[in-house]
């Protein structure tokens, strides 16, 4: 009698692991997402590009990009700027920022109007890479650091991006604990190796784009794609919709100065 109560039990449990639920998801309303960058490159040429795309649920792998849009940036000075779309939702044009002015963006898109302003925000630049092979906690791993020295008596806002085969990295910080000093940003990688390019990208960005940032970054673990993918909380950045406030949009407007430099692990 025992067994065959055993029997029951298990042939419950088994069967009850089988059934399929079936969750009913609430998919909201897609939103315009906007990543929109000029950087200025360290021999004065610039790449202005705007990526334009919309949310999707959140277990769909397909970003849909936007590819109807009228894009345009003017200057304080009165300098208009139409960029032309390329594909998958990218937009470009040429565009060479100046300290003195501002700059406005506008899109268009199914009747609704999103502006954003920025001005060129100047960057230090890199100076060295040293390489360490005995970094890590193990102090078996071979570390990266990219020194650079940040302008003294001046509140700076750094965004750091590492690009290399064995991952990248991105980080915001302030210097608000070494201002006027020589100063690092580091790369780690369990599996880095001689012969491994890696690229140290250093933009000069803003608080709001800091702090705007720091946000973004926490909730995406700094890791894998875009920052912009699927977020499990919205982040609002500089951009308004200026037709229907409500309807605001994801992303944000950069201009940066940028400095690279590529080192080749040894």
């Amino acid at each position: 009698m025992k067994k065959n109560i055993l029997f029951i039990l298990v042939t419950l449990l088994l069967s009850s692991c089988e059934e399929v639920i079936e969750i009913d998801l609430q998919n909201s309303e897609p939103k315009l997402v906007i990543e929109a960058t000029i950087n200025v490159l360290e021999d004065a040429t610039s790449t202005a590009v705007v990526k334009l795309s919309q949310t999707a649920p959140f277990f769909e792998n397909y970003i849909p990009p936007v590819t109807d849009a009228l894009v345009s940036i003017t200057s304080s000075t009165g300098e208009v700027y139409n960029f032309n779309h390329t594909q998958n939702g990218i937009y470009t044009a040429n565009i060479l920022p100046v300290l003195e002015n501002t700059y406005t963006l506008e899109v268009i898109h199914q009747d609704e109007t999103y502006t954003a302003t920025e001005s060129l925000h100047t960057v230090t630049q890199f100076e060295e890479v040293i390489q360490d092979n005995e970094g890590g906690f193990g102090g078996d791993q071979i570390q990266l650091k990219a020194y650079f020295t940040d302008p003294g008596g001046i509140q700076n806002y750094y965004l750091s991006e590492t690009l290399s085969i064995r991952g990248d990295e991105r980080r915001a910080f302030n210097d608000e604990f070494f201002d006027g000093n020589r100063i690092n940003d580091f790369y780690l990688a369990d599996d880095l190796a001689p012969g491994d390019v890696v690229t140290f990208n250093l933009y000069g960005v803003d608080e709001y784009f800091f702090n705007f940032m720091i946000v973004l970054l926490q909730q995406t673990d700094s890791g894998g794609g875009g920052p912009f993918e699927t977020q499990p909380a919205t982040v609002r950045g500089n951009i308004v919709n200026q037709t229907n406030s409500d309807n605001f949009p994801l992303g944000y407007f950069r201009i940066s100065e940028i400095s690279t430099i590529v080192y080749i692990v040894e």
